[in-house]
């Protein structure tokens, strides 16, 4: 079996080596044969001359250059598209995924799993990343129909079915994590705490993982399309009955309870009416857009494993 290992690269020149002789050496004893793909996300520093040297010594290691910095998501999609491996394995080249589960990861898949995803037990970051990692994924999953594994990592194995499966999508704002969740399969589980850096800085900014948590609500739930509607169905239900109570207060009944509606009040419940009808119509309008979000995401219908 080949095994594609892919790894997604920016401003890494400090780690490709260290990295290089982890992997040797984790997959050393491993029957399999491996190709290394290296995705070198338009880095600034000399990572892909790095790659290059070290492709020109070691024929496994395949070196891909982007022409410009496309983010993590869509170099790792290159490395899909480009692996040639009966199954791929993607992990860091910051040395913060232990190489060394690897062999978990295969014995793993060789007993059945169609993807074996790597989980975050601990890792040592700012009490805000935890608190908003955790706020993150507990919205998503309330929201949104395709759960995620909390704190689950791109560090995963996954098969040929289900990279060949994951190749289709189109769409261009994307997290793949949500997009192989979203495909089903088998899967199965290994938990890990996560190393700290040896060399450069992480390069994922919290501008960055404000935009990709966006991605991630906007492609994986259409609820926050709807909740206009929502919001002017419940205005709508609770100030025409409000209404209807003022004018017969006011008009029919000659304010018995005292309440002496203004004039100003009046209007106030009625421009109160008008703004949940307003929403609601709104919300009317975004199913439609909902229907045509999905039809432009161009997702598969449905996803064969097996076929005979």
């Amino acid at each position: 079996m080949l095994i594609s290992i892919i790894v997604p690269t920016y401003n890494e020149a400090e780690n490709i080596l260290p990295f290089y002789k982890a992997i040797s050496k984790a997959i050393k004893n491993i029957p399999h044969k491996f190709e290394l793909l290296f995705v070198d996300d338009g880095s600034k520093d000399a990572t892909f001359k790095k790659l290059t040297e070290l492709s020109e010594k070691h024929k496994r290691v395949r070196p891909l250059e982007l022409a410009r910095n496309f983010g993590k998501e869509i170099a790792l999609t290159a490395g899909l598209h480009e692996a040639k491996g009966d199954a791929a394995i993607m992990i860091d080249a910051d040395l913060q995924h232990p190489p060394e589960l690897i062999s978990q990861f295969i014995k793993k898949w060789e007993d059945g799993a169609d993807m074996v995803i790597g989980v975050r037990k601990e890792y040592k970051t700012s009490w805000l990343k935890k608190k908003t990692s955790a706020l993150f994924y507990k919205v998503l999953n309330t929201i949104s129909d395709t759960k995620l594994v909390p704190h689950s990592t791109d560090f995963r194995l996954v098969d040929r079915s289900v990279i060949n499966a994951f190749n289709t999508f189109t769409e261009r704002n994307r997290i793949t994590r949500g997009l192989f969740d979203w495909l089903g399969f088998r899967r199965k589980y290994i938990y890990f705490s996560a190393r700290e850096r040896k060399f450069g800085t992480a390069s994922y900014s919290y501008r960055k993982l404000f935009k990709l948590g966006v991605d991630s609500i906007v492609g994986h739930s259409l609820f926050p399309l709807r909740i206009a509607g929502y919001i002017g169905i419940a205005i709508v239900t609770a100030s025409f009955p409000l209404g209807i109570f003022v004018f017969i207060d006011r008009y029919i009944i000659s304010s018995p309870f005292g309440f002496n509606f203004s004039g100003s009040s009046i209007l106030a419940v009625i421009n109160l009416f008008l703004s949940g009808v307003m929403l609601t119509c709104l919300g009317f309008i975004s199913t439609y857009l909902a229907h045509v979000h999905e039809e432009v995401t161009n997702r598969p219908l449905y996803v064969l494993r097996n076929k005979k």
